[in-house]
């Protein structure tokens, strides 16, 4: 009897015993949430070493790096750097006063809100980047005689940029501390020098891992993402 148990108790323990093995694989991480400063000047979403590195040089003001956010970055976003595959550093290369106040507002955060203020305002630039030039020449005139800390703060009031940093967590005092940040402004304009060194004469400009491709939408990124082994 005892050993008829026995076995029973074997059998048993052999049923039971792939329940206890099949335990659920850890959840993968989300490299979205993973957010850096790079060493030079960028900001980056994603897996530092990830096989595929998407460098993108852009303008807050630039029509046609406003198509890529609402067309391509999204999918690289949801289907390479979430996953791990890619990681995506946005550099700004700043075209004129405009975009400097824009980038000066949209980087005040860090990088982990860098990228949602730079979303809104590619969403809504119609709205807001050509309200300087429609002021009356005389406006323009008072903005053109102030200093650069100055200027920026107004040109933020004039284009509603505090409202959209205040959405995003930074206080309008925050928000004019950084306009007023004269060495940050300084920074950008060596980014904008290091890139044209690069090659970069437009934007948007991508380079995948450290070579300049010629995309400019998702349909000409994707392929170069593929062939990086992403």
């Amino acid at each position: 009897m005892m050993r008829r148990g026995g076995l029973a108790l074997a059998a048993v323990s052999m049923t039971l015993a792939p329940v206890a093995v099949g335990a659920k694989p850890a959840p993968r991480p989300d490299w979205t949430r993973t957010f850096a400063a790079t060493p030079e000047g960028g900001f980056r979403m994603g897996n530092p070493k990830a096989k595929v590195a998407v460098v993108e040089y852009a303008s807050l003001t630039c029509p046609h790096c406003r198509h890529f956010a609402e067309d391509a970055v999204k999918p690289l976003i949801q289907q390479y750097v979430r996953t791990g595959k890619a990681s995506y550093e946005y550099r700004s290369y700043v075209l004129n006063g405009i975009d400097l106040a824009a980038t000066m507002i949209a980087r005040c955060g860090g990088p982990s809100r860098f990228f949602p203020i730079a979303e809104r305002l590619y969403a809504t630039q119609p709205s807001w980047a050509g309200k300087v030039d429609a002021l009356p020449k005389a406006e323009q005139d008072k903005l053109q005689a102030m200093s650069t800390p100055d200027l920026m703060v107004a040109v933020a009031r004039v284009t509603g940029l505090f409202p959209v940093a205040a959405a995003h967590g930074i206080p309008p005092a925050k928000a004019q501390a950084c306009l007023r940040d004269e060495g940050a402004g300084t920074k950008l304009m060596e980014m904008v020098q290091a890139g044209s060194d690069r090659g970069v004469t437009g934007t948007p400009t991508f380079f995948v891992n450290g070579k300049k491709v010629p995309a400019y939408d998702w349909a000409t990124l994707q392929p170069f993402l593929k062939d990086a082994g992403g």
